[in-house]
């Protein structure tokens, strides 16, 4: 199975958009944890618009 660049790009994001969710929801205050949630977020968003972008079809 052959995963195209902008796939896996996209899948390796994902997971660290989701990782980096976890010590937000353990720290729950300060500034260093809405941070580490906002890059979160963008890592998050990024990944998934490529992962649905990466295919020849139209994005679902």
């Amino acid at each position: 199975m052959e995963i195209p660049n902008q796939s896996g790009i996209g899948i390796v994001l994902f997971v660290v958009g989701v990782l980096l969710f976890i010590p937000g929801l353990i720290w729950q205050e300060g500034l260093l944890t809405y941070g580490v949630l906002l890059a979160a977020a963008v890592v998050l968003t990024v990944g998934t618009y490529l992962f649905g972008t990466s295919g020849s079809d139209r994005p679902v």
